[in-house]
């Protein structure tokens, strides 16, 4: 028998725990955890040494027998922050690791989420790739790529370039097996429009089109430790898929076509397996099936309309909120963290999720969200996760 999300929290001296897990009695069970400090006035070195001793201590407790295959951890001020955080953290080479500069709005330098299962074999690929498998599929996870090339535009197109090879060489492909992209544009409003030349013309040369279908993705502020990147890109996909496993969610009386406003990602994408369906809702905003941004100004009603997006997508999925295992939540002006908190505490009290800075990629969006989700079901036609 399978079963739901499972959620718990947990408050203790240093830092807040959020679990969502979910388990099957036999098969691969997924954890989905986020990690706050609750005492902003302790120094970095001290936030982030209590948030990899919460984390060990979870290993040898709740999760005990879960790997983590992918995590990201969001700093304050990634260019004196980030090279200790490496240096601490040598779990990294076996386990796909995002850096970036997202700063926290509950006060704290560092959050951390983290994404486990169990039952997974893993190992790390070259080219910061990470590999996890089960059964039938590879799960190809990549965190913090970038380079130094000469801007946003040429960064993005050696980033996707060098990740299309990547795929080739494990026989993958961009167009059938990449499920998930991640964008982090530093100074959005000047650098993204690089970013979305360059993907839109690579897209094209791997048959990505509106005719066919494009990749869920987030194209969000955030900064390298680095400053002459001004682009990194996390990435996940997955080998063994059948074409038909892989569906694409639109929500038309709710938005727009993506191609219509000049980008190219789906706004949602769902994969079949044989014992769940795991869902991946892309950077959602308030927006209308006009491409218009809806409610200018007014952060309550922007934050009402997004959820009403994102519920459409999970529906078409035929999902809802209660199968979400986490959250991610982008605002422009932190001014409005604490309404919107409140607004999230009072829906969504049990999801794990963390409330970033992030510009959106246009001015008048002044919040974003995106999440995952898992479901069970008895599918025959394909070979369980």
């Amino acid at each position: 028998m399978s079963h739901k999300q499972q959620r718990i929290h947990k408050l203790q001296e240093k830092t807040l725990v959020e679990i969502s897990c979910f388990k099957q009695e036999e098969g691969v069970n997924e954890y989905q955890v986020m990690i706050h400090v609750i005492l902003p006035s302790l120094t970095y070195k001290e936030q982030l040494d209590a948030v990899l001793d919460t984390y060990y201590a979870l290993l040898e407790n709740e999760l005990k027998g879960a790997v983590a295959v992918f995590k990201r951890y969001f700093l304050s001020d990634a260019a004196n922050q980030a090279d200790w955080l490496a240096a601490q953290v040598p779990e990294s080479t076996t386990c796909a690791c995002s850096i970036v500069e997202q700063p926290p709005l509950d006060g704290s330098k560092i959050a951390m989420w983290v994404y486990l299962q169990s039952e997974m074999q893993s190992g790390s690929l070259e080219n910061g790739l990470f590999e996890v498998s089960h059964g039938s599929y590879r799960h190809l996870w990549g965190g913090t790529a970038c380079n130094r090339a000469a801007n946003s535009e040429y960064q993005t197109r050696l980033l996707l370039n060098d990740y299309i090879l990547q795929l080739i060489a494990r026989g993958g492909h961009l167009a059938d097996n990449c499920i998930r992209t991640w964008f982090f544009v530093q100074n959005i409003d000047v650098n993204y429009a690089g970013v979305v030349k360059a993907r839109n013309e690579v897209f094209v040369t791997q048959g990505l089109t509106p005719q066919t279908h494009y990749i869920a993705s987030t194209g969000i502020s955030g900064r390298h430790a680095d400053a002459g990147v001004f682009v990194q890109m996390d990435t996940y996909a997955v080998l063994g898929l059948r074409r038909e496993q892989i569906h694409y969610l639109y929500a038309r009386d709710y938005l727009n076509p993506t191609y219509e406003y000049g980008v190219s990602f789906e706004r949602g994408t769902y994969v079949d397996y044989g014992d769940r369906r795991q869902v991946f809702i892309s950077g959602t905003a308030s927006i209308d099936r006009n491409g218009d941004i809806v409610y200018p100004g007014d952060i309550r009603r922007q934050t009402e309309r997004m959820w009403q997006n994102v519920e459409a997508l999970l529906g078409e999925a035929e999902m809802s909120f209660e199968d979400v295992g986490q959250m991610l939540v982008y605002l422009r002006d932190g001014a409005d963290y604490v309404t919107v908190r409140e607004m999230f505490d009072q829906r969504f009290p049990e999801i794990p999720k963390v409330i970033l800075l992030a510009p959106v990629c246009r001015p008048g969006w002044l919040i974003e969200m995106e999440c995952m989700g898992t479901k069970a079901q008895k599918n025959m036609l394909y070979p369980d996760f």
